[in-house]
């Protein structure tokens, strides 16, 4: 049976600031299979370039074990690891020509330039750049010098590819064409590929997996769909997307249906997620839920519509477009998103105006308050 194309297991790391000890990595737990794109995600410092790095070579772990293609690889040399780094500056050789930049990794390792030339020409048209071999990375757009940067580590044929915040430096819509470039190459030569991001949309369009980290840990690992559908934690729902977290008092536990009572209005029922490694009476009568509840969950309707949950009065309303982006005040003063899909004569609630919302409960769940 063949081995994952990268296995961690428990990989911590302490660094030393001052007198303290600060925890990058906490215990990180993962395997990788061979073609995969897992993206890893999450706010500033909250370890996921750290574990890039580990599994670089760039930083040994404090604990844990680094597993390449069923070798033990976590105290060997970058240079023995045969992985390719695209970095977030594409530290590019200005005073070399494109050809000679995609050529260096190969000429360094000793190959002959008869076997040279027509990998790097390939490697430049598998990116989009036929013909550039000549020019200089002055010569080129920023978008054009990333393509260089990725053909650079292409060319080279690592066992696994890694990326740390590689598009940042590129305008929005650069950003967008480049991450489909990206996934369309990693698919077409099927290799494994690691992807540091605090973009929600790339780590949501790019990723087969995706690694949710916060303060060292990971929150929760899976498709894009899973995380976004059902997030394990609060902080999982609030970060991806975005989410209405709305607290309320828990009025029975139904198999695995909550109901709670919402602001002013009626009893609303739906399921209840217990998250990995929670008991199942995590949901107490009496006690406190939170209601995870997308915006396209929540349709605004008039004052007297009897389909309305709860009461609520519109903060604010904006038309952008595909939809109108409501914010609506409950009774208990908590502000909710709802995005309403535009259509031609609808009836669009101003400011102040008195409403009720209906939540969709099949789109919608509760997750334990403490769930952080």
């Amino acid at each position: 049976m063949p081995s994952s194309a990268l296995e961690l297991r428990n990989v911590s790391k302490v660094f030393k600031k001052d007198r303290d000890e600060v925890r990058a990595v906490d215990s990180v737990n993962l395997t990788v299979e061979q073609g995969e794109m897992v993206t890893f995600l999450g706010p500033s410092g909250c370890g996921k370039t750290t574990t890039l790095r580990m599994i670089a070579g760039f930083e040994l772990p404090t604990g844990g074990t680094i597993t390449i293609q069923g070798r033990d690889m976590t105290n060997t040399p970058v240079n023995k690891r045969e992985i390719g780094f695209v970095f977030q500056n594409y530290a590019l050789f200005p005073h070399m020509t494109v050809f000679n930049n995609v050529a260096y990794g190969l000429k360094s390792r000793g190959e002959k330039d008869a076997a040279i030339k027509p990998k790097v020409l390939a490697a430049l048209a598998l990116v989009g750049l036929k013909n550039t071999e000549n020019r200089y990375p002055s010569q080129l757009s920023g978008g054009e010098q990333q393509r260089v940067a990725l053909a650079r580590v292409i060319v080279m044929e690592p066992t696994l590819l890694l990326m740390d915040e590689p598009l940042s430096n590129l305008d929005a819509k650069l950003r967008i064409h480049m991450r489909t470039e990206i996934r369309r190459i990693q698919k077409k030569l099927g290799i494994t590929c690691l992807y540091v991001t605090h973009d929600q949309a790339e780590a949501l369009t790019m990723a087969d997996r995706i690694v949710v980290m916060n303060k060292g840990k990971v929150e929760q690992v899976g498709s894009p769909f899973e995380i976004y559908s059902n997030p394990q934690s609060l902080f999982v729902a609030d970060f991806i997307g975005q989410a209405n977290i709305i607290k309320l008092t828990v009025e029975a536990v139904v198999g695995n249906d909550i109901r709670a009572l919402l602001p002013g209005g009626r009893t609303f029922t739906a399921r209840g997620l217990r998250p990995e490694g929670k008991g199942a009476d995590i949901y107490k009568v009496g006690g406190k839920a939170a209601l995870i509840a997308r915006p396209e969950s929540l349709t605004v309707l008039s004052a007297d519509d009897p389909n309305g949950n709860a009461p609520a009065t519109v903060v604010s309303e904006v038309f952008v477009g595909s939809h109108i982006e409501y914010e609506v005040e409950l009774e208990d003063h908590s502000v909710l998103k709802a995005f309403t899909p535009f259509q031609a004569g609808m009836r669009v609630f101003g400011e102040d105006e008195k409403v009720s919302i209906w939540i969709d409960p099949s789109n919608v769940l509760f997750l334990p308050e403490s769930s952080t």
